[in-house]
Parts: structure tokens; C-alpha cells; sequence
């Protein structure tokens, strides 16, 4: 049997003081695809918060194994080197730094923490580049500052462009179909898609059904007051489409 990737028990989490999540379980096994919806307030953002350790949010009861390791044992910094990934609802932008820099700099602190040495300046401009291609942007992208001057569409992609830089075991896309027009939307999902393998696991988080219509999740998980009231397969994305949350 397969170890999971990420496994999730009675998780309880609280936001100045306020329960969000209340009791949470999830366990997520090697090359599955996992869609989380709900409505909002229901507690899916504070999911992807929590397990990436972001400030502010205090973790009151439960456990949650990545790879195995108790990952509230881990600073953010080594869950990121360990391979988590969380893509940004809304990436934030950072001037003075270029796209160049920013990827060598968090591609050289995850090699670092694997034990390898950084990869020479041939070899990471190779892979770069390649990367570029992938998700179909110039190898001027490269030069421009993070995120500063994006389209919603732009920011999108290059979150998808550091995926495949960086390679991380568990993907948690955190409503990356916000604001997109349908044109990113099938760069964004045939990114995800190229990416995936057996070893490897991605998370969507959304309120809506377009997004999984690109890419298929194995598993479908509706998220409301702060605990998953049901899980099921794709099919429950049409269940919740003609019927909406109030439903479940």
C-alpha cells in the first residue's frame, strides 16, 4: 500500500481567535488529484494557509503527516524544500526582484536542503528556458520583475512556471482560476496536467466547475463550516453546478 503524501486528522485551526477549521480529514495518497469546493468563509483558503504555516493561523487540535514527518514540526521554509508547493490566490509582487533571480534563489535553497549542490549557470539557464516553453512564455518573462506589471493570467502562469522549476511532491492551487479568461485557463490546467505523475499529488481549490473541466480530479471533496461533509468523484462537480453548497 501506498504511503500518503499528505494525511490529515480532526484538524482545528483558528484566525484571530476565530475556529475555521473544525475537525478536518483528508488523506491525500502519491499522483491523485484532489478538488476542494465550497462556499465562501467555509475554510478552504485557511486549509492551504495552514498546512504551508502561514502566520497567524494557530493550529488548536488534530495532526497532519506530509511524507510522512509531522509537518507542524516543520518551519515553512523546510515544508517548501520538502515539497510543498502552494500556487497564491493572489501572488504578490516583488519589485527590484527579477523572475531569473527569484527561481534561481528558491530552486538553490531546495537543492541545498536535499543535500546537492546548485546547479551551474548553463545548466539552470537550459532548464529555464525549457520551463519557459512549457507553459508558453517568452524567455523575456525571465528578465521582468516578479509578478509587477502581471495580468491576472500572467501571474497564473508563472506560479505554473515554478512549479515545473521547483517540482514539488504535493501542489496546492489556491483558486488559481480566478480571473482568468479561457485562454489562460487551458495554459493554466495543461500546465498541471504535464506535470503530474505517480509520484506527485495536486490539490485544487475552488468555488467553481470550469477549472475541473480541464483537469479531472480522482476525488471531489466539498468543504463547508470548516469540516469535508462529502466526498465523491467528478460527478459531484455537476451535482454541485445545477444545485449549488446548500445542498450538502
Amino acid at each position: 500500500m501506498k504511503t500518503a503524501i499528505l494525511d490529515i486528522k480532526n484538524l482545528h485551526a483558528t484566525v484571530e481567535g476565530k475556529e475555521i477549521l473544525k475537525g478536518l480529514d483528508l488523506t491525500i495518497l502519491p499522483g491523485e488529484v484532489h478538488a476542494i469546493m465550497g462556499p465562501n468563509g467555509a475554510g478552504k483558503s485557511t486549509l492551504g494557509a495552514v498546512l504551508t504555516g502561514r502566520p497567524g493561523y494557530e493550529v488548536t487540535e488534530g495532526t497532519v503527516l506530509f511524507c510522512g514527518r509531522n509537518i507542524f514540526e516543520m518551519s515553512p521554509e523546510e515544508r517548501a524544500w520538502a515539497g510543498l508547493f502552494l500556487s497564491f490566490q493572489y501572488p504578490i509582487e516583488i519589485p527590484g526582484v527579477t523572475y531569473t533571480n527569484f527561481i534561481k534563489a528558491a530552486l538553490a535553497a531546495k537543492r541545498k536542503a536535499q543535500g546537492l549542490e546548485p546547479l551551474k549557470g548553463g545548466d539552470f539557464l537550459k532548464l529555464l528556458k525549457e520551463k519557459l516553453a512549457f507553459v508558453k512564455m517568452s524567455p523575456d518573462f525571465a528578465k521582468r520583475e516578479v509578478n509587477v506589471g502581471f495580468s491576472g493570467g500572467e501571474k497564473k502562469r508563472a506560479e505554473i512556471f515554478q512549479m515545473a522549476m521547483l517540482e514539488p511532491t504535493l501542489s496546492i492551487l489556491d483558486e488559481t482560476d480566478s480571473g482568468l479568461d479561457v485562454d489562460a485557463l487551458k495554459i493554466v490546467a495543461d500546465g498541471v496536467k504535464a506535470l503530474r505523475t505517480e509520484e506527485t499529488s495536486t490539490i485544487i481549490i475552488t468555488h467553481y466547475h470550469k477549472l475541473l473541466e480541464y483537469i479531472v480530479p480522482d476525488v471531489v471533496h466539498i468543504l463547508k463550516g470548516g469540516r469535508i461533509v462529502k466526498t465523491g468523484t467528478r460527478e459531484l462537480v455537476d451535482i454541485i453546478e445545477s444545485d449549488g453548497f446548500d445542498k450538502f
